[in-house]
């Protein structure tokens, strides 16, 4: 039997709902977490992000991962519309290729009942994400010391504990939000521009929240 396409092997996986990604409620924004916070997808999502397209045997050499399970992730990833196939990279149809698909997710946890499996699921999802930067941070903190100076000046960690009304920190979060998506879209139009201008990969992590002295 010859091989299918890639085009109809990943239909089984499309996204139904294209017009609706990032604007999902109750049970279907649940299966968009429980997909994107998962240690491995994150990863791969991130690696097509910063290096760019891939075949899933590429994956598989750059994870150490099963082909198989290369395969499952992104498939999973695909039905959520994080990543999308890229059939014109493949030399034939043997292979299966993979571009990102950013998305925006956002939620909140206390959108559902307390001591329900859906909270569980939106709690548990918030603190992998966070697991996730901090493993980010981590990374830098290990090998920041041997970046070149000017990337060390670039970075920036910056703290705060201000006293603030309930109002000042939602418009705090709103400025906060605003900035970088709109520093985001100014750097990949740039991009697009000046292709050949060297870039790194960066991340911008940021939390508003009331915090008491923290404890050592």
């Amino acid at each position: 039997m010859p091989r299918r396409p890639a085009s109809e092997r990943h239909d089984r996986t499309t996204p139904v709902a294209e017009g609706q990604l990032g604007s999902e409620t109750g049970s279907a924004l649940l299966d968009v977490l429980t997909a994107f916070h998962h240690p491995t997808r994150r990863w791969l999502c991130e690696l097509l992000l910063v290096e760019g397209p891939a075949s899933v045997g590429q994956l598989a050499r750059r994870t150490g991962l099963a082909v198989g399970s290369v395969s499952h992730h992104l498939g999973t990833l695909h039905r959520y519309g994080f990543v999308e196939p890229a059939p014109e990279l493949a030399r034939d149809t043997r292979e299966s290729w993979w571009r990102s698909r950013p998305r925006q997710v956002s939620w909140d946890s206390t959108d559902y009942g307390e001591g329900t499996v859906a909270r569980r699921i939106a709690s548990s999802a918030e603190a992998e994400n966070f697991r996730h930067h901090v493993r980010a941070v981590q990374r830098w903190l290990a090998d920041g010391e041997s970046a070149p100076p000017d990337v060390r000046r670039a970075a920036v960690a910056t703290d705060s504990l201000v006293a603030a009304t309930l109002e000042q920190m939602a418009e705090l979060s709103r400025r906060l939000t605003e900035l970088v998506v709109e520093w985001g879209q100014e750097c990949r139009a740039d991009a697009e521009a000046r292709p050949d201008v060297p870039r790194l990969p960066v991340r911008v992590s940021a939390r508003v929240f009331p915090s008491a002295p923290a404890k050592p």
